[in-house]
């Protein structure tokens, strides 16, 4: 593991104890002090397999994805009978692979999740570009979803023949957008790819608008162990001056960063399917974070089904958070917004952030990364490369370890992290 991530975790949990998952979880789910609650439900199918993608994913094949789709709503089901009525969450969101894939049945699962939670903030559903036809947004709008997510990843040729991918058209993509609005539509694309530079990120931002979006997510590139994606992705430095690039371009334009790597081009139009304090999440590879644990569904398909055949939980995973691993976690993502709110996190943990973490909160403002803003902390743009970088060291350190695990065995008998 990481040398900085180990002795961050040391130092921000107050302790040596690991990040400790067990194949233990609690069925019922334990549920008390969880709001706001978010949701999120995972397709793992798509056409083809694109070798950066490192989420769970398998190819398309009918009968197994209607399978799925049945299992899915046995689970939904079985975590929604727990309680009489219906819990008010903050939104939904469909990822994959490619959800819209199954679009003539996401209508049946928004229906099953709306017999148990109330969803008062919008339903998101990511797409593959080539899935973004009059006929499925018809379905999905009519369905109830509000925001929309479309895997662009880049208009430009050099980095699409290093991913793998085709080039979307961006004037047909426009047309038929403009035929079906959304509230948000989101473009993703990969940020620090081998051979990129300002001038192919400001073409695709051009071509972005053109399409119809108005919000915009630049992921970084990273190389996981398990994924035989590109490699040899930018240095340090050449990712800082991009960022740098990229961020004044965008405030020029009128976009309002509303995370590390996401800009919405007016307020109220974010799409993040990640940024919540507690959320459910169902189906394979899907995580749930409540109020002492985070729990990890099976990456495996025919394991998650044959588990809720058993009327089971798909539970490969749990760990259960000390009172200090669950704030670094909070604040983790909270940082990840770019705004820490005092007030959010004492209502959350009853205790206050300045008596948790002040210390490190004026140590980062004194070095630059930090500045307050009325009551809350929000991080500068120096923070926000600060956090990209220890975003990477986090994500090679945990989730590549994770995944990679999950992704060869069913239900481990556990691990530290």
């Amino acid at each position: 593991m990481s040398i900085p991530i180990t002795a961050a975790r040391m130092w921000l949990t107050r302790g040596t104890s690991p990040f400790r998952f067990t194949p233990h979880y609690d069925q019922p789910l334990p549920l008390e002090g969880a709001r706001p609650l978010g949701l999120y439900v995972h397709i793992p199918f798509c056409r083809t397999l694109c070798p950066f993608c490192p989420y769970c994913k398998v190819v398309f094949e009918e009968e197994l994805a209607q399978a799925y789709l049945n299992g899915l709503l046995n689970e939904i089901h079985l975590v929604g009978s727990q309680w009489a009525g219906r819990r008010e969450v903050t939104s939904l969101y469909f990822g994959g692979g490619s959800p819209a894939l199954l679009a003539s049945r996401l209508g049946e699962v928004i229906a099953a999740l709306e017999e148990h939670f109330i969803i008062t903030d919008g339903i998101g559903v990511e797409f593959h570009p080539r899935d973004v036809t009059p006929d499925t947004l018809s379905l999905l709008q009519g369905a109830g979803v509000t925001r929309i997510c479309i895997g662009v990843q880049s208009f430009q040729p050099l980095s699409l023949q290093s991913l793998c991918r085709e080039r979307p058209d961006p004037q047909i993509l426009g047309q038929t957008l403009a035929a079906v609005p959304f509230h948000t539509v989101s473009a993703d694309f990969i940020f620090a790819l081998p051979g990129q530079t300002f001038d192919h990120l400001r073409r695709d931002i051009l071509l972005a608008e053109e399409m119809g979006a108005n919000h915009l997510a630049f992921y970084p590139f990273i190389d996981f162990s398990f994924t035989p994606g590109p490699s040899q992705a930018l240095s340090n430095g050449e990712k800082r001056a991009l960022l740098d690039q990229l961020t004044a371009f965008l405030r020029e334009r009128g976009y309002v960063r509303d995370s590390i790597w996401t800009f919405a081009r007016q307020p109220g139009k974010g799409y993040s399917s990640m940024t919540r304090t507690h959320f459910l999440g169902f189906g394979c590879s899907a995580t749930t974070l409540l109020q002492g644990q985070f729990k990890v569904n099976t990456f495996s398909i025919s394991a998650y089904l044959e588990r809720l055949s058993q009327g089971k939980l798909p539970t490969a995973l749990t760990c259960r958070f000390t009172p200090r691993q669950r704030m670094v976690y909070d604040l983790f993502w909270r940082a990840y917004t770019t705004r820490i709110s005092p007030s959010e996190f004492e209502s959350c943990f009853g205790r206050s952030l300045d008596g948790a973490y002040g210390l490190e909160l004026r140590l980062a403002q004194a070095m630059g990364w930090l500045r307050r803003e009325g009551e809350d902390w929000v991080l500068t743009d120096q923070g926000a490369f600060r956090f990209h970088v220890f975003e990477g060291y986090y994500t090679l350190s945990y989730i590549d370890r994770m995944w990679g695990l999950m992704g060869r065995e069913a239900f481990p008998a556990g691990m530290d992290l």
